[in-house]
């Protein structure tokens, strides 16, 4: 392997010296020859199964020892979870979008996009652990910004309403806690997780987008609340459970069935008219639409 390595790179740094050349050394060039046996060892049969045969080696060290193929996950769903936040941080110091949208985009999206990336995990309770230190960290990082112990305008901007970094005590501490939960307690095999999840990022997310530009008619109940976001918010998180259902299912974590379907109905209708109510307004909507999501689905499912 050495030998015929040592040979290739021999073979491509041939230089030929032109007879009818005045200079001492002229330009690299590959020799007709030695560049058609470069591409035939490239298209040789024999070097297409020792990659084959290298691939396939490090799929089964990853797939037998789960603590490496955790911590590659680990690297990947975080960094593709810190990826996100940045973007959204860097719109919101940018003022690409107004502030409220762009605290609603980062509620879309960071929570759906983070579980997305619970296939990569190991099954079990080590991968259901493994994946909620991410979330997790992200609960003592809030914590850190609300107390005003750490310092970070950008974050405080795109996750707030009002730009107080004590509202990252509610709001977004709860939002952080319920993906935690969702992932350590619930994981995968629950369609309890994807409700709580989905009807939290995307229903509740969809309902103040979509609330706030074309909410007209305002709830008779809740001034604050209006009918189309209430709709939007019980039909975007239905069908983002719906989404979930058929992702995990193609893994073979859970078995899709109508009753599941309707299940998931019924959980985001019940979580939008939780939302709806005065009562989530005094709390914090991140707090009961996640609760309302897994009290139904524990009777539904």
């Amino acid at each position: 392997m050495v030998q015929s390595c040592i040979s290739m790179a021999l073979k491509l740094a041939f230089f030929s010296i032109s007879p009818n050349s005045s200079s001492n050394f002229c330009c690299p060039t590959l020799r007709r020859t030695h560049c058609s046996e470069f591409v035939q060892l490239i298209k040789s049969k024999p070097r297409r199964r020792r990659i084959r045969r290298e691939l396939k080696s490090v799929a089964a060290m990853f797939s037998n020892n789960t603590a490496v193929g955790d911590l590659v996950a680990t690297g990947l769903s975080g960094g593709i979870a810190l990826s996100l936040l940045k973007i959204w941080e860097e719109t919101a110091k940018r003022g690409v979008f107004d502030q409220k949208l762009n605290r609603k985009i980062v509620h879309v999206t960071v929570g759906l996009a983070f579980m997305l990336c619970w296939p990569m995990f190991s099954s079990g309770r080590q991968g259901a652990i493994v994946a909620a230190l991410i979330p997790g960290i992200n609960i003592v990082k809030m914590l850190l910004l609300g107390l005003g112990i750490w310092k970070d305008e950008a974050t405080v901007k795109s996750m707030s309403r009002f730009g107080n970094h004590k509202e990252l005590l509610k709001g977004p501490l709860y939002y952080a806690a319920t993906i935690t939960l969702a992932g350590a307690i619930y994981w995968r095999t629950s369609p309890i997780a994807i409700a709580a999840v989905c009807n939290l990022c995307a229903g509740d997310g969809m309902a103040d987008i979509v609330g706030r530009r074309f909410g007209t008619q305002k709830l008779p109940y809740n001034q604050n609340k209006s009918a189309v976001g209430s709709i939007a918010m019980a039909c975007a998180g239905f069908l983002a459970s719906i989404g979930y259902m058929l992702y995990f299912s193609s893994f073979g974590f859970i078995e899709e069935s109508p009753k599941m379907v309707m299940g998931f109905l019924i959980t985001s209708v019940a979580a939008a008219l939780v939302e709806s109510h005065p009562i989530s307004t005094e709390l914090d909507d991140n707090l009961t639409v996640p609760l309302t999501a897994v009290l139904v689905g524990s009777l539904v499912f």
